[in-house]
């Protein structure tokens, strides 16, 4: 995302968590990188008093560490902490297929068909950014569709947490084509309403993600210093 974009929206607050967290996500600022406050604030067009409103929230999502006196830093999340999160994101993640095959309606599935449409042509025009955004739609629109506050709550407390690792799980060619044709079983049976069906599919579709960064995890590993 460029950092040339002055924000002009009235919902300041929420367009601004929503730039710096897309900052933290895509890699533009990286793992313990000290957050530039001085140039964000010219980037965006706005004063150190929004900016830093906006960085408690990251750091109330485990994006940002905030140091007294010293700024902020994007937060490194360990192996061992992905190791414990996936596993439970995952099973939210099956038991909201479940209960959105039983709770949304058929507008709400054509809606969601078509934000997968849009995935998909972001996939063949190798848009790395619009399909990460039309992907996190559909699983927000899925996790909506459970109706159910609690799970929801719980889910966004910890996917913001991997939400990089998942953006960063789908650099490999490889690994993208998986996900897509996982997206393809996953629209069939939310299709058919499968809900056992669905929610196993997206269960494994998240521990495949996990997986996929551990794998990149090691491969940068065993990179030689320069």
């Amino acid at each position: 995302m460029p950092l040339t974009e002055t924000i002009h929206r009235a919902t300041l607050h929420e367009e601004l968590v929503e730039r710096l967290r897309n900052l933290v996500v895509e890699d533009t600022l990286k793992p313990n990188e000290k957050v530039p406050e001085k140039e964000l604030c010219e980037a965006f067009g706005v004063s150190r008093t929004p900016l830093r409103e906006a960085l408690k929230v990251l750091a109330s999502e485990g994006l940002i560490v905030l140091h007294a006196n010293r700024g902020a830093r994007v937060a490194t999340v360990t192996r061992e902490e992905l190791e414990k999160t996936f596993p439970i994101i995952a099973v939210l993640e099956q038991l909201a297929g479940e209960l959105a095959c039983q709770n949304l309606t058929d507008a709400e599935i054509e809606s969601i068909q078509k934000r997968h449409d849009a995935m998909i042509n972001a996939y063949r025009s190798k848009d790395r950014q619009a399909y990460f955004q039309a992907n996190q739609d559909i699983h927000n629109a899925l996790i909506e569709g459970a109706r159910n506050d609690i799970l929801e709550t719980h889910h966004r407390l910890l996917a913001s947490r991997v939400r990089r690792a998942r953006f960063m799980a789908n650099l490999s060619d490889d690994r993208w084509a998986q996900a897509i044709h996982e997206h393809e079983q996953m629209m069939e049976k939310l299709r058919d309403r499968d809900s056992q069906g669905l929610g196993k599919l997206m269960k494994s579709h998240m521990m495949n993600k996990y997986a996929a960064h551990t794998k990149a995890m090691d491969a940068h590993s065993e990179d030689p210093v320069e």
